[in-house]
């Protein structure tokens, strides 16, 4: 890894279609609130990070929902071993389909309305900070 590569990692950039970007990752609980989030380049996947946060997390019967992008078996043994509930409808590219509850499923949208709600700071929408740990203190 050169030294370019080490200061992307550092700062939370990473390259896309439309350039250098970050990319947040949370989980957020029924009233809106982050119970945990990261920062990464633009290029990393959601079910890696997503996966990688959830394993910090106690999921004891409780119901994770997420969406397709997450829908991976890594992710669902996971839940299963730790007792909780996925609510995550499978990929389109899946054989078997698998059934989730879709009443419950409706309220990710508070998921949405977490970012809606941070992106309306222009700090964070714009990112004028230069290194990751000042951006995600803010």
């Amino acid at each position: 890894m050169d030294q370019a590569q080490r200061e992307q990692i550092k700062q939370a950039i990473g390259r896309s279609r439309r350039g250098l970007s970050t990319k947040i990752h949370a989980v957020v609980d029924a009233l809106e609130n982050p119970l945990r989030f990261d920062l990464t380049g633009r290029e990393a996947h959601d079910s890696v990070q997503g996966f990688n946060i959830l394993k910090s997390m106690k999921l004891t019967r409780k119901q994770v929902l997420a969406d397709r992008a997450y829908d991976k078996n890594v992710i669902r043994t996971f839940l299963k071993e730790q007792q909780a509930i996925p609510v995550i409808p499978g990929k389109k590219n899946r054989r078997m389909t698998l059934k989730y509850e879709r009443y419950v499923y409706k309220e990710r949208h508070l998921v949405e309305y977490f970012f809606n709600k941070v992106k309306n700071y222009r700090r964070v929408a714009t990112r004028y900070d230069k290194l990751a740990c000042t951006f995600k203190s803010f």
